[in-house]
Order: C-alpha cells, then sequence, then structure tokens
C-alpha cells in the first residue's frame, strides 16, 4: 500500500469515528429530551398532550395511553412501553406553607430515590400551571446538630419550600393537595449517553414511537405508550382488555420480573448504568439495539435513514419581569449564582463582578497576587473594608482512575448526599491565551445500594476513559460542580448553588453602584476574595498587606438561619423577609459591644430592618480581624446553606446592602 493510500485510509478511519461519534451524540440529545419529559403517574397529559401535537397517527384512550394502529389482519402484535416515572403528590400543606409529599406507588427504584431530592429543584404541577419549589435539606453549617441524622432520607421527611410562609399563601398561588410534585431537572446528554430518571423506560418509548413510524408489511401491531406503568402496568392492563385477543404481547423496557402478571408478556431490556437512579444513564449504541430489537418484535420495517422519533423541547418556564424595586438585584444575584466559582478557579465570577461595577470604580479595580478584586475610595484615613467572597463549596479532582471515574477532593463544608446521584460539570480554566475549553458534563455517581445517608467518599463519571479525559485537559485540580440554574420561587425568594456568598458579593456590588465616593470622609474599601471555602485564603493575604490599617472590618457573608422546619430554634433563628442580619457571635468570631451599637444605631437612623444573632461557621472576617481590626459580621438570613439547594429574600438582600452603604458613609 502506498503512503497516499495509508494517509487516505487513516483518514477514512477518522473520519467514520467522528461520525459515528456525531451520530451518537445526536441519538443521546434525542432520548434526553424523552426522559426530560415531565409524566407523573396519573397525570400524564403533562407529557402526552404535547405528544399529540407532534407524533403522527396517536390517539389517546380513555385510560391515558398513547395507542398507535399500524396494519390489519392477523398475527396481531402488541409492542408497549411505560411513559410515566415515579413521581410524587402535595399529601399536606403546614401552617409555615411547607409541603408534604406522599410518593405515587410504593416500591422505591433506587434506595436513594427520596433521598436524592433533598436540596434539589421540584415543579408543582398546580391546576394553573407549574410552580417551582426546593427540597429543605438541613444547614451544611449545622452539622453537630446533625451527628445523629445517619439514615438514609425517605419520603416521610421531605419538605418542599415554595417561598411563602403560610398555608394561606401557598393556596393562594394555587399550590392543592394532591398535585403532582416532580424533579426539575435538564434534558442531560454527554459522550453519547443520555441520563435521567427512568432513562431505559423512556428509551423504550423512544424505540416504540420510532418503531411506529416503520411500514408494518405483515398483521397488524398496536403500539402503546402506557400510562401508569409504576402502578402495576394498570394502563396497559386496561387497554389489552379492551383489545381482546392478541398473539403477541412485547413491553419495552421492562425486567421480566415487572411483567410477570401480564400473561404472556415478553420483555426487551437493554444495558444502563446507575439502574432506578435520577441519573440512569443509557449509551447509544445500546438504545440502537433496542429500537433494533423493538422493530423486528413490532413486524417494522424502517427506512434506512430513519432517525429517532424526537419529543417536543421542554419549555422552560418562563420569568416574568419583576414589577417591584427588587428587579435590579435578582437579575444580578441570578447571573452570579450561575456562575461556577470552585476555590482557586474564581475568574469567571471576578469578572463578572468587575464588569457589573459602575465606570468609578471600574476605573480603580485591582486584582492582587491572590486574586482579590479590590475597590477604595475617599481620603486614605479611617480606613474601613467591606469583604465579600466568590468562591464557593465544590470539588476538585482528585485522582483520575482507569475506568474514567474521578475520585474527588472537598472545597469547604460540602455535604456529599446533596450532589449525589445529579448532573456533574467539569469546567477548565482559560488558557494562555485567554481561550477556554467548552465544559465536560458528566454525573455524580450514585451509591447500587445504602444504609446510611452520607456516601463514603464521592466520585465522578463523564462518559470518558482515564486516556480520554487526559487528552481532554483534565487534571488533578480540575474545577467541578453540579448544574448550575437559579430558580425564582414565589414572591421574592430565590434559590440558587452558591448564595453563600454570591449575595454577599451583590449586596457588595449594589452598595458600590448607589455610592457616591466624593461623599465620602474617610476611605472605604471594598474586597471580593477568592479561597473562603478553602481555608480564608484570599482573605488572609490581602489582611496581612491591609489588616492593621484599618479601623474595622465588615464581613458580609451568610447568616446561616434555623428558619427551616429541619432545625432546632434555640439560636440563629433570623426569619428569611424580615431584614439584614447583624452576625453578633459565630465560630470564628465576636463583635465587640460597642461596634454592634454602632450599626444597630446606623440601621435605625435609616430604617433599615436589621436582626441580631449568632450562628455557625466562620467568615474571612476572622482572618483579617487577626492582623488587629475589630471584625463585624454582616448577613442575610439563608436556608439549606452549602448545598445545591441555598435559599435568599430579595428583600434581605435590599436591606443588606442598604445597610452597606450606610456605614459605608457613616463617621
Amino acid at each position: 500500500m502506498t503512503n497516499i493510500a495509508k494517509i487516505t485510509l487513516v483518514l477514512a478511519l477518522v473520519a467514520a469515528r467522528l461520525s459515528a461519534q456525531s451520530d451518537a451524540s445526536r441519538t443521546a440529545e434525542t432520548l434526553s429530551r424523552w426522559m426530560a419529559m415531565t409524566a407523573p403517574p396519573g397525570a400524564e397529559e403533562l407529557a402526552t398532550d404535547p405528544l399529540l401535537k407532534s407524533l403522527h397517527g396517536w390517539s389517546r384512550d380513555l385510560s391515558g395511553n398513547l395507542i398507535k394502529r399500524v396494519g390489519q389482519g392477523t398475527p396481531r402484535r402488541v409492542v408497549a412501553c411505560g411513559l410515566d416515572v415515579h413521581a410524587y403528590v402535595v399529601s399536606a400543606i403546614t401552617a409555615d406553607g411547607y409541603l408534604r409529599l406522599h410518593r405515587i406507588g410504593t416500591a422505591l427504584e433506587h434506595p436513594l430515590a427520596d433521598q436524592s431530592l433533598e436540596a434539589q429543584r421540584v415543579q408543582i404541577h398546580t391546576a394553573h400551571g407549574p410552580l417551582a419549589g426546593v427540597v429543605a435539606i438541613a444547614n451544611g453549617h449545622f452539622t453537630r446538630q446533625h451527628r445523629a441524622d445517619t439514615t438514609v432520607v425517605g419520603v416521610d421527611q421531605l419538605w418542599v419550600d415554595v417561598g411563602v410562609s403560610s398555608r394561606a399563601e401557598a393556596e393562594r398561588i394555587g399550590i392543592a393537595l394532591l398535585d403532582p410534585v416532580t424533579p426539575t431537572r435538564p434534558a442531560w446528554s454527554f459522550e453519547g449517553y443520555a441520563s435521567g430518571a427512568g432513562a431505559l423506560s423512556r428509551t423504550a418509548c423512544a424505540a416504540v414511537a420510532t418503531a411506529a413510524d416503520g411500514r408494518v408489511v405483515s398483521g397488524e401491531t398496536v403500539f402503546i405508550l402506557s400510562a401508569r406503568h409504576v402502578m402495576g402496568w394498570r394502563g396497559l392492563t386496561a387497554a389489552l382488555q379492551r383489545l381482546g385477543r392478541v398473539d403477541s404481547l412485547f413491553i419495552v423496557g421492562a425486567s421480566a420480573r415487572e411483567i410477570n402478571a401480564i400473561a404472556g408478556a415478553r420483555a426487551l431490556s437493554a444495558r444502563v448504568r446507575f439502574a432506578g437512579s435520577r441519573v440512569e444513564t443509557i449509551h447509544a449504541n445500546d438504545a440502537a439495539a433496542l429500537l433494533e430489537a423493538t422493530a423486528k418484535a413490532a413486524g417494522a420495517t424502517l427506512a434506512a435513514d430513519a432517525g429517532w422519533v424526537a419529543p417536543p423541547a421542554v419549555a422552560a418556564v418562563a420569568r416574568r419581569p419583576r414589577t417591584d424595586a427588587h428587579e435590579n438585584a435578582e437579575r444580578m444575584v441570578m447571573s452570579l449564582l450561575d456562575l461556577p466559582g470552585v476555590p482557586g478557579h474564581e475568574w469567571r465570577v471576578r469578572n463578572a463582578v468587575r464588569a457589573a461595577l459602575p465606570e468609578w470604580a471600574r476605573a480603580r479595580a485591582t486584582v492582587d497576587a491572590t486574586g482579590n478584586l479590590i475597590v477604595e475610595a475617599g481620603p486614605d484615613r479611617d480606613s474601613v473594608a467591606f469583604v465579600a467572597h466568590v468562591d464557593e463549596v465544590s470539588f476538585e479532582v482528585d485522582r483520575i482512575l482507569g475506568d474514567g471515574t474521578v475520585t474527588l477532593t472537598r472545597k469547604g463544608g460540602v455535604i456529599p448526599s446533596a450532589w449525589e446521584g445529579q448532573p456533574a460539570v467539569l469546567f477548565f480554566d482559560a488558557d494562555a491565551n485567554g481561550n477556554t475549553a467548552s465544559p465536560l458534563s458528566g454525573v455524580f455517581v450514585p451509591r447500587d445500594s445504602a444504609r446510611v445517608k452520607s456516601p463514603p467518599r464521592l466520585v465522578a463519571w463523564f462518559g470518558l476513559d482515564s486516556a480520554a479525559l487526559v487528552g481532554r485537559g483534565v487534571r488533578t485540580g480540575s474545577a467541578i460542580l453540579g448544574d448550575k440554574h437559579a430558580t425564582r420561587l414565589a414572591g421574592t425568594r430565590i434559590t440558587g448553588r452558591s448564595s453563600d456568598d454570591r449575595t454577599g458579593s451583590t449586596a457588595l456590588l449594589l452598595a458600590v453602584q448607589r455610592l457616591n465616593p466624593a461623599t465620602l470622609k474617610h476611605k472605604v474599601i471594598f474586597v471580593w476574595t477568592v479561597g473562603e471555602e478553602g481555608g480564608l485564603i484570599g482573605a488572609r493575604a490581602w489582611g496581612a498587606v491591609a489588616g492593621g490599617s484599618l479601623r474595622r472590618v465588615y464581613a458580609v457573608d451568610t447568616f446561616v438561619s434555623s428558619d427551616t422546619p429541619l432545625e432546632q430554634q434555640m439560636f440563629a433563628y433570623a426569619p428569611l423577609g424580615q431584614g439584614a442580619v447583624l452576625r453578633g457571635l459565630d465560630d470564628g468570631s465576636v463583635a465587640p459591644r460597642a461596634e454592634r451599637d454602632r450599626v444597630m444605631r446606623v440601621a435605625k437612623a435609616n430604617a433599615i430592618p436589621l436582626q441580631v444573632g449568632t450562628t455557625h461557621g466562620s467568615t474571612d472576617g476572622s482572618a483579617i480581624g487577626g492582623f488587629g481590626p475589630p471584625d463585624i459580621g454582616l448577613s442575610w438570613p439563608g436556608r439549606y446553606s452549602h448545598t445545591p439547594g441555598e435559599v435568599l429574600d430579595l428583600r434581605d438582600l435590599d436591606a443588606l446592602s442598604r445597610l452597606i452603604l450606610a456605614l459605608a458613609v457613616a463617621p
């Protein structure tokens, strides 16, 4: 073979491999859309209504099944799948506005099925449309109060926070008993894999719908997307009763155990990873084999160029513009919440903060050797500093194992159970030319079995082996987070990962935007620090340089509040929506009485609502205070700290930003 021929062959092989990868990615994206559909048992119309508008030749029967009949005569075949997945309903609304849940059906698909809802977003499907909620979890800072909470969480321990404070408020926004509740999860695919709850059953329905577009040349095939399959295949068995005699029955995506009660049924299945979990995952090649088996069972011939039937894309719930004074604050805090800021990799957040500064502050902004962003204003005397951090609890790659899984190092006080069995994202830093590779999507791997709540270690997987990961640029120390998407709850509540301390960073920004530097009578320094969750790294470095010259330092960070039904309210009780918080005492510092009195006087003089309390945790202030100045904690009350489900109230953010401004200009 000539060199030219060899080169041609190599190029052809490379092109074929790339084409196969592209086909697998397209298939996975389509399948992930099937997995993202909402179809709780008994309310499958949430999925079947849009499907009827996009699928050709299908109809809905009295049981809620979608049915398509192709061909006529004998043999008469039925090919079915289960469209619904396990879900919940509202079983009670508490006096303080939390929702309690009851699972639809009794059998758990996975031992962590209920627990994997903690700190995660859900949708409550009311008669007037979906509403957002977040499932409560114990505050990450209160681990000493929860030492005895070691068992796996069940449905009776789940509380849903929708952003209201009473049963009447919950009912006023349309929530009622028996409203379906489902996890909120994006369509998730990576490296030819599709991932989501019920991945196999939804792939099976994609295969049934695709096979139904084929040509049946002998006999009749009845294709069924079954309702209420998690309740013993109720929809399918009702449809079979109405159909009468059939010659063969194939249930796609079911195990033999699942269909024992259905006489004569045969199962068609496929290989999946993390079976039964909320990140059940299937590869496009295994899906293709299932489609081939489904078409064969249906007696259907697919066109050579036939692709997978795609459902309508799940539309994001439109976020209406705010009509109150919090519009700017909401937009700013939500944009910061969604940015990745693993300690040591905070540059994206720092750049966003810098870009949001008013022109005068942006012109003065500097970044020190550690990565802290600093803005100074006013004459050089009686210096005071306001400090917030831009990083968040998160993970870094510890080791890359041969099978492509990566072990993780925790950065800060991570609650591992809140990430286990959830989507994962690996972020790359910019190279020397300022270019950044696209993030890698994957999953935090769930345990197959579990008797205790917290996993002994947490690992992630991105659909690649070790060599491919290294080839993509993954290294020890690479930054890993979950999928980030801040969401508005009812009223003025927001849920989003990294409220600690993007809310504090936003409060500083809002204060700077309102500040006229020409009015200052002393120096005011605003500092957005790095590495707080990694050990107060940025604050220690900046404090060593500037701490000795400060008259006082204000650490702007979360007041971890016991304002949740999972906490004892003997301390740290600061209700959301009732104002900023003077963090008088925590595990790292105590504000002197004179400084506490000063803050309260300034708040009163400016009609700023202020709460006072003590909580757990420590802040950048304790690191800077070690160099001499008294440190005072300024906060907002936050729920579910150090988890993906942190909650804040925009009214408290407004009060905090006004308090910062008032203290900045006070003599």
